[in-house]
């Protein structure tokens, strides 16, 4: 039974580690189309979304039949709950992805943006902790999962930066309100993209160590960053 339980759980992280790579690509694209004006780019990310739903169902359909048959203890057990929660963080962040994809249709339509900088670095470490967390969960390095939460609040910070800047620019009429509202909807994508790292990487702490530390940080949310 370990021997058919161990062939299972490799089977479930290479599919994992497959979705996330997906999910990686759809990251990058998304930030390719709005930042390079791209309409290349937005059909690309949604052709990668229909990878990622059928890879969600997948994994869990797996990870179900592992907790059915097998009876897994300690570890494993904690392997199997995070790879459902990390599945789930995929699945959703590849949503994000899509969305901006999606304000990117009406943001092409638009004078470019005056002022990109803010932006364009927060999509950046955006995409750094996305790849930090994954691979994190494919090392099981505790190590750069700690990396992921301790460097979530600099996304944060630059999301407010890119709200504020839009709402002034909007007010002084350096740009009209519809393409300051879709830098702030793409930025607010960005900051839950990274929230989703963050949760990937609080997880991957949880099955290596047993250690829940969901709200050990501060992560303070309020206004237009409500879930």
């Amino acid at each position: 039974m370990q021997r058919s339980l161990d062939t299972g759980l490799g089977e479930v992280k290479a599919q994992l580690i497959q979705m996330a790579g997906y999910l990686e690509e759809a990251v990058k694209y998304s930030t390719l189309a709005w930042k390079n004006r791209s309409r290349e780019m937005i059909d690309k990310v949604n052709q990668i979304e229909s990878k990622v739903n059928q890879a969600h169902m997948d994994i869990d359909a797996a990870c179900f039949k592992l907790l059915a048959t097998q009876q897994p203890l300690a570890s494993d057990l904690r392997f199997l709950l995070s790879v459902v929660k990390i599945n789930t963080d995929l699945e959703r962040m590849a949503d994000q992805a899509v969305n901006i994809a999606n304000n990117t249709e009406f943001y092409l339509k638009h004078t470019p943006y005056p002022d990109l900088a803010d932006l364009i670095k927060m999509s950046e470490i955006v995409r750094e902790l996305v790849k930090v967390a994954i691979d994190s969960f494919i090392n099981s390095d505790s190590a750069l999962a700690k990396k992921v939460v301790d460097e979530d609040d600099q996304v944060d910070q630059l999301k407010d930066k890119v709200f504020q800047n839009a709402l002034e620019s909007i007010k002084m009429k350096t740009t009209d309100a519809e393409q300051g509202l879709n830098v702030i909807l793409i930025a607010r994508n960005l900051e839950r993209i990274g929230d989703h790292a963050t949760n990937i990487a609080e997880d991957v702490i949880f099955s290596i160590s047993g250690k829940d530390v969901r709200h050990s940080h501060s992560r303070e949310k309020g206004g237009l960053n409500e879930k």
